[in-house]
């Protein structure tokens, strides 16, 4: 048994430690699709353009939106996940129940690569996650996706405007979507919380796209498009931003 283990401490792993763990992950998942995977032989399907990235995805939208998924058989590709995977984007999300990206955007398992948290904001971790499935899984493209009627959002405003005050941990998490509220205010929005919403998203694609040394260095090579869009909860709908 390990000292951590038996002190009863957490690891510690940096970002740096990560990434490098994750790039001895992807040799040994290429290392094993070499042995012998059919799978392997193929192009995956990420060797595309983040602006044909974000037209796949935004097609899936409009079947969901339509009622038409393409994608039914969840146990078609179950084998060749289990081997690697190929995500063709990385989707920033709002932890709400009432979005899934999956599903909003017609994709299987094993094609979006999710970081979520309530806000849909990013932070060292999600950050550290993102350099992950873009420099490691290749996905060319990032989209963070905001919602309507965001609680989040809705909460910040409130606290920002109105002095309203938070239990637990909560204050952090407001912290992080203030400058979004602030920017909101600053257009004067007859909606508060909407504008919020999307100035939350507008305001997370620029940390991004200039996010060293990984994300800012793949984007300038075009290797990367981050991008932004609001999922309307009501009719499924994602608008770009």
């Amino acid at each position: 048994m390990c000292d951590n283990c038996s002190s009863g401490a957490a690891p510690h792993l940096s970002r740096r430690g990560l990434l490098m763990a994750g790039a001895g992950m992807a040799m040994a998942s290429g290392a094993a699709l070499k042995a012998g995977s059919a799978f392997a032989q193929a192009a995956p399907q990420n060797a595309i353009g983040g602006e044909d990235a974000l037209k796949r995805i935004m097609d899936g939208n409009a079947r969901y939106v339509a009622n038409a998924p393409a994608q039914k058989d969840f146990s078609a590709g179950r084998a060749a996940r289990a081997q690697s995977q190929h995500p063709v984007a990385a989707i920033v999300s709002c932890s709400d129940s009432r979005v899934a990206p999956e599903f909003a955007f017609d994709q299987n398992p094993g094609d979006l690569f999710v970081v979520r948290v309530a806000g849909n904001f990013v932070n060292d971790d999600g950050l550290a996650s993102l350099e992950f499935g873009t420099q490691f899984l290749g996905a060319p493209l990032i989209l963070v996706l905001g919602h309507t009627g965001c609680g989040a959002l809705v909460s910040a405003v409130k606290a920002v405007d109105e002095g309203l005050e938070l239990p637990g941990h909560l204050p952090d998490l407001i912290g992080a979507l203030k400058p979004a509220v602030e920017a909101a205010k600053r257009e004067n929005a007859p909606d508060l919380a909407a504008a919020a919403i999307v100035a939350n998203v507008k305001l997370n694609v620029e940390r991004l796209r200039n996010a060293s040394p990984i994300l800012k260095a793949r984007a300038a090579e075009k290797k990367l498009l981050v991008a932004g869009g609001v999922y309307d909860l009501a009719t499924g709908k994602v608008s770009l931003v």
